[in-house]
């Protein structure tokens, strides 16, 4: 595997950087280096302008209105747009559903679903996990019970990111209980304003709330809505999980946190410190490797082989890389990275002190939001296990 970008694929890097550049709103750039809580007018305004470049579903084929970018063209806008401080593109739409509309929904299907999509003027929300059905995804129960043109869905789902900003929602339900639990597992999309829908927040350890419950009392949805096959969701599940460990790995952003973790150290006094500053090169190594990990994978998707079995370890690798740069920032920061006043930050404060260095004050929430990244999408305990039985048998 040739890892030299080629004269085309320089050019191309260079094209991106200075249109990010030239379109990337400032208060949101400046948001995005400091770890500031981005709005949801931040995320859709960013979307919007993507949408309207056409740039929005990046990974697209062109036959589905994307850009028919090779994969090194795609890794190479994530990292322009992710160094520049571009919000980081929200999933759930262009990155997860939409592949599986591409793949399993019909031409309507398609045709309804995907411009909006495209254009980021539809925000998408995910509901797979539920109470006691996270990793063990197969044990949902939410179920879904057809009668006529309809299908009446009753259940739960939860830690729904974003879902109180949710126009419609991709939903995996029980529409039997014979065989095994992966067989009677269907992928339903719906839309959130429908009646019988109730989104309950969940406050975090930050004070934020980033995730909710949703439940579902006799809500009627079109049977329409049913993506493929009754009964075969779960193989596009995997369809779908397979892009989002990939993408949870998010090199591109591990590169610019670690910058910003440089910056810290180095604006603390602590960056001369030897065994810090070893903490910090481990760390870069790491992220080079997982780099060449990613790499790797687009180059065997280029070339028409099966990349997705090692996307539980992208995930593993990726994740606990996020976890530890926020570690290491918490440690540069001292005692200044203690405070998490959330009312103090939404007023402006960003160490507004003495001496006080503005890239300190969300160190404590970004510590505590991270928790989440070894279990999310799957935990890497059950990864682990994926990834050893491929590789293992």
């Amino acid at each position: 595997m040739d890892l030299a970008f080629t004269p085309e694929e320089q050019k191309f890097r260079e094209d991106i950087r200075a249109w990010v550049a030239d379109n990337l709103p400032k208060h949101i750039s400046h948001k995005v280096h400091n770890a500031l809580e981005l709005t949801r007018d931040d995320m859709q305004t960013w979307a919007k302008i993507l949408g309207k470049k056409g740039w929005l579903g990046y990974g697209w084929p062109k036959e589905f209105g994307g850009p028919g970018w090779t994969a090194i063209e795609k890794h190479l806008f994530e990292e322009e747009c992710a160094m520049a401080g571009a919000p980081r593109i929200v999933p759930f739409g262009p990155v997860m559903v939409a592949p599986v509309i591409m793949a399993y929904g019909n031409k309507e299907q398609q045709q309804r679903l995907l411009p909006g999509i495209a254009s980021g003027e539809v925000w998408w929300s995910q509901g797979y996990s539920e109470p006691g059905s996270g990793s063990d995804l197969a044990s949902l129960r939410t179920k879904a019970e057809r009668k006529g043109d309809k299908y009446i869905i009753n259940g739960q789902k939860t830690w729904t990111t974003l879902g109180q900003y949710g126009d419609w929602m991709f939903n995996l339900v029980r529409t039997s209980n014979e065989g095994k639990p992966q067989t009677g597992i269907s992928f339903i999309v719906l839309d959130m304003k429908s009646p019988g829908v109730t989104v309950r927040p969940i406050k975090l350890l930050d004070g934020g709330f980033e995730v909710n419950d949703v439940f579902f009392d006799n809500v009627e949805v079109p049977a329409e809505n049913l993506i493929g096959e009754e009964n075969k969701g779960w193989t596009y599940a995997k369809h779908l999980l397979s892009h989002e460990r990939t993408n949870i790995a998010d090199v591109n952003r591990a590169k610019r946190e670690l910058e910003r973790l440089k910056r810290i150290a180095k604006a603390e006094g602590v960056y001369d410190d030897l065994r810090f500053r070893d903490e910090i090169a481990k760390l870069e190594v790491d992220i080079v490797a997982l780099e060449m990990l990613v790499l790797r994978v687009l180059s065997a998707a280029t070339s028409g082989k099966n990349s997705l079995d090692i996307a539980g370890l992208l995930k593993i690798k990726g994740s606990e890389i996020q976890q530890r740069y926020t570690e290491l920032m918490m440690l540069a920061g001292g005692a200044y990275s203690l405070p998490l006043i959330r009312e103090a930050m939404e007023a402006g404060w960003q160490g507004d002190f003495p001496g006080g260095n503005p890239a300190l004050a969300p160190l404590a929430s970004n510590f505590f939001n991270y928790r989440k990244t070894t279990i999310y999408g799957g935990s890497n305990e059950v990864q682990r296990n994926i990834v050893a039985q491929t590789v293992l048998g």
